[in-house]
């Protein structure tokens, strides 16, 4: 059976490509801008994708970007170091610490020119998970209220190899026809350095956790086949955000781990933007 959501008959904010400064070198990113923000919300995509992962249009429900913006937040998919415009020139690209540097950067120089009402959220997928996760650790005045993770963890599957390339994707029946589609813009190789350092994530990442302050948000797909997402290993990836005030970690029903893109897309959207939102209450409240 396939899965049809209706479409409430509402217009459509704008999703523009805009360039980003970060010191000698440009970032390239996609904004859909709320007329006056509740916050920004910084999306990082995973590796060989882009910005465009976060605006999928195989279906109007899909993007991140649209709802985002719709519903009060200041939507920006930035292409990582080594991705589409981001820095063409670096071909090796950079490795995690040096890209959340980067990025850093190119966030507060966004700060200085556009409206971002009480301040950043981060949501990373996959690889830019630890981009994310190393930025929210040491923010450096990008004022982090909260960190959204998807498609990654602190242990891999027993049975992940480095060629299991399929195993981002799962069933076709989890995504909209004509995902893989238009969704070619998207793809792209990724850095040699960066598939060097994904098998080593392990070794640090207690030591990054251990340094957020901001409530954390886990999303583990129903069919995530890349990371364990076990009840063992969950209450030993929870245990490692020692500062953090609040870790949640869920499960998406009906996801592989490309999630952004899937059926299920528009739920775990919702449930991201709701954590943001209850990270501004709890702000408020304080």
């Amino acid at each position: 059976m396939t899965l049809s959501i209706p479409t409430p008959s509402v217009s459509v904010p704008e999703v523009r490509r805009i360039d980003l400064a970060a010191g000698e070198l440009t970032l390239s990113a996609l904004l859909c801008a709320a007329e006056n923000p509740r916050a920004v919300v910084v999306a990082l995509h995973g590796t060989g994708t882009s910005a465009h992962y976060f605006d999928g249009r195989a279906h109007p429900d899909v993007s991140l970007l649209t709802l985002g913006a719709r519903l009060g937040y200041t939507m920006l998919a930035i292409d990582r170091p080594g991705y589409h415009g981001s820095t063409p020139d670096l071909t090796g690209g950079q490795s995690i610490s040096r890209q959340a540097d980067t990025i850093a950067v190119a966030l507060r120089n966004f700060r200085a020119n556009h409206a971002v009402g009480q301040g950043l959220f981060l949501l990373g997928h996959s690889f830019g998970s630890a981009v994310a996760m190393t930025i929210a650790a040491d923010p450096d005045g990008t004022d982090v209220l909260g960190l959204d993770i998807s498609g990654w963890g602190s242990h891999f599957a027993d049975r992940l190899k480095p060629d299991t390339v399929r195993l981002h994707w799962g069933a076709l029946r989890l995504y909209p026809p004509g995902t893989f589609r238009s969704g070619a813009a998207m793809l792209g190789p990724a850095p040699p350095s960066e598939r060097a350092e994904v098998f080593g994530w392990t070794a640090i990442f207690a030591d990054v956790a251990a340094r957020i302050p901001v409530p954390v948000r886990f999303t583990f797909a129903e069919y995530e086949a890349i990371w364990r997402h076990d009840a063992e290993s969950v209450r030993e990836l929870s245990a490692a955000f020692r500062s953090a005030p609040t870790i949640l970690v869920e499960h998406q029903l009906g996801a592989g781990h490309n999630i952004s893109l899937g059926w299920a897309a528009r739920s775990y959207h919702l449930r991201s933007l709701g954590f943001f939102e209850e990270c501004l209450v709890r702000r408020s409240a304080s």
